[in-house]
């Protein structure tokens, strides 16, 4: 099954996009209007919010196959209103893998939030060597009231390509975003996502906290319709996420994190 993996890669577009980690991809891997560690894979704006420093892992298996899989590192350092983030992915198996580093600064307005960012893609593909390349990112979030937030987020609008590699773009996309807080228990986020040259993708998901320290969340995405489902829990300054995608062609993808606030 990796070769297939190897051959969707070449032929698609877009390589590989950011992994949400798994408290985002349980909500229907949207989440651009919220405020988490995990904002740095889908809106970094998120991080000006934050009032600790915060380290997360996570680990993917794709469709349950033995080798691919995604390995995700994030970390936050938030002074006063402003946000410093660091992420680290890397993507694929022995014959084809993604590494990517992203840095980004967010800075909070009141209500608005905003961030800028760059992100550095190396790519190595047995037989065909291997690429890198650069692009940017900017992200925006504005509290309309204490129950709702708007957020837009834009990657890579240059349209950069590996240096070597030029049938292959990397991630670009348009996303708008809300997040709906209907009380302390339940929430809901929606998205829609625009990348470049391909269709439009929707997806929603809420989150309930059953207790102060587990929290249920589910969502759907609708190109292609896929279901997503998982719990977290936060206890003692450690959080733990789990999440399930499931692809109506591939399969499941479980997804694990672990991470801590300081």
């Amino acid at each position: 099954m990796k070769y297939f993996f190897l051959l969707l890669s070449m032929s698609c577009s877009v390589v590989n996009g950011q992994n949400p980690g798994p408290k985002f991809a349980a909500m229907g891997s949207g989440g651009s209007a919220l405020s988490d560690v995990w904002s740095l894979q889908q809106n970094p704006a998120g991080i000006a919010d934050l009032k600790r420093p915060m380290v997360a892992i996570a680990f993917e298996k794709h469709f349950m196959d033995r080798e691919v899989s995604t390995q995700t590192a994030v970390a936050v350092l938030p002074y006063r209103s402003n946000g410093f983030g660091l992420s680290f992915e890397k993507y694929g198996f022995s014959e084809f893998n993604e590494q990517m580093v992203g840095i980004c600064y967010a800075k909070g307005f009141g209500s608005f939030r905003m961030s800028v960012g760059l992100k550095y893609y190396q790519l190595s593909i047995t037989h065909y060597g291997s690429a890198n390349a650069l692009t940017t990112e900017v992200g925006f979030q504005f509290e309309v009231s204490d129950k709702f937030t708007i957020a837009s987020h834009v990657s890579n609008p240059d349209l950069s390509k590996y240096n070597s590699q030029q049938e292959l773009n990397l991630p670009a996309k348009f996303t708008l975003g809300v997040a709906f807080l209907f009380n302390s228990r339940l929430s809901m986020i929606a998205d829609i996502r625009k990348p470049f040259r391909q269709p439009a993708d929707g997806m929603t998901g809420i989150e309930y906290n059953v207790l102060k320290w587990f929290s249920l969340r589910g969502g759907v995405s609708v190109n292609p319709f896929q279901q997503y489902t998982g719990f977290g829990i936060n206890y003692n300054k450690i959080q733990v996420d789990v999440s399930v995608s499931s692809h109506p062609s591939l399969g499941y993808s479980p997804q694990v994190a672990i991470g801590y606030e300081f």
